[in-house]
């Protein structure tokens, strides 16, 4: 039964293999390199072209070749200009030009990305819903450096206005660098259980960290139970994350009401979102898409007691949390971390702390097939 259940970990755990490491993940200092100017013409597209000369390929940073830049057939705010990566990369700056020696270019510009070039988001700079202010000629370089840093393989450049003597003109560059990670995927119909220490041990601080990916909009995410009853639970309901915690003991009468939050909506976009639940004694931040909510749990124990078990996915041990919808998850978890130990890593070194479970039948068997998820968008 056991090599069963590494057999079907083995198809759970999916993609070529990616070193990635708290650390090196997110924004490493030596991530500034360009991306763009080094790929084949056939990476750039667009929604038109002036002429051949005036195609995307043109595109590239201070590039002189064809026309001097990208310019589409008709000037108007329906135009873009596409890069594709080639693979899912991390994005810390870009840079615009305008088409050289010309009359040509973009002032102002609304940057979207993608994982697989369908579903498209929106980069916005500070909350603002406005684009990034453009270039005043052709050939000067208007850099600017992302904050936060996002991860996609295609980018989008929209133009919204241009030089009213001209038409639109881009040169653009990309930069970044290799994005590590690990990505765990789920069926609906499976969990990851990573058994705690039992003892009641209390670090300073405990953190849960991930990127999710939802195909559907509800299912839980994570559900974390104590010695004593007492749980938290991550759950998407109709795209909303909802995160519910009980810090009473489940065995003795209490008045301690159960506390439920939710952040976020539209979380079932198929796009990658990031969750970092922060415990300190009874002080629990919780974070989604750089969202904070703070708030302070009530209860008894001084660490709410949660030193048993996290199941990823779903709640495979029937009885448990019956009080929300247990439909399980279906989509992706990615860097999957707990107090910096990466749980996907363990699972693939068949660690005896990490079980894969069927949501109805205890340990999977070696059917289950699951969702790619780089191919959902």
């Amino acid at each position: 039964m056991a090599s069963a259940a590494w057999a079907v970990l083995q198809v759970l755990l999916l993609l070529p293999t990616h070193s990635w490491s708290p650390v090196g993940a997110g924004n490493p200092p030596d991530c500034d390199a360009p991306l763009a100017s080094a790929l084949p013409r056939s990476s750039f597209s667009s929604s038109s072209e002036l002429s051949s000369s005036h195609g995307p390929g043109f595109s590239r940073l201070n590039r002189r070749d064809g026309a001097g830049g990208w310019t589409p057939l008709v000037s108007n705010k329906y135009q873009w200009l596409q890069i594709d990566l080639g693979e899912r990369m991390e994005v810390t700056a870009v840079a615009t030009q305008g088409g050289y020696g010309s009359s040509d270019w973009v002032t102002s510009y609304l940057l979207m990305f993608s994982d697989g070039g369908r579903n498209w988001k929106q980069y916005r700079r500070e909350e603002s819903i406005w684009g990034f202010p453009g270039n005043t000629n052709a050939d000067s370089v208007v850099h600017y450096r992302l904050q936060p840093p996002f991860e996609a393989r295609f980018l989008r450049f929209l133009p919204l206005a241009w030089n009213p003597r001209g038409r639109i003109g881009m040169r653009i560059e990309v930069y970044g660098c290799a994005y590590k990670s690990e990505v765990v995927c789920f069926d609906g119909q499976s969990a990851l259980l990573y058994k705690l220490d039992k003892k009641p041990l209390k670090p300073v601080r405990d953190v849960i960290s991930l990127k999710f990916k939802a195909i559907q909009s509800n299912g839980i995410l994570l559900h974390r139970e104590g010695q004593h009853g007492n749980h938290i639970t991550l759950e998407l309901i109709k795209g909303k994350l909802v995160f519910f915690l009980n810090s009473g003991n489940a065995k003795l009468p209490t008045t301690i009401a159960p506390v439920t939050l939710t952040l976020g909506s539209l979380l079932d976009d198929q796009q990658w979102h990031s969750v970092l639940i922060e415990l300190l004694d009874t002080q629990v931040n919780f974070t989604v898409d750089k969202h904070t909510h703070h708030f302070q749990a009530k209860g008894e124990s001084s660490y709410l007691d949660l030193n048993f078990e996290i199941s990823f996915g779903g709640v495979p041990t029937p009885g448990r949390a019956r009080a929300f919808t247990r439909k399980s998850f279906h989509g992706c978890l990615e860097n999957l971390y707990y107090n910096g130990v990466d749980v996907t890593e363990l699972a693939k070194k068949h660690k005896p702390q990490i079980l894969m479970m069927e949501l109805a039948h205890g340990l999977q068997d070696q059917n289950l097939k699951t969702s790619l998820c780089h191919q959902a968008t």
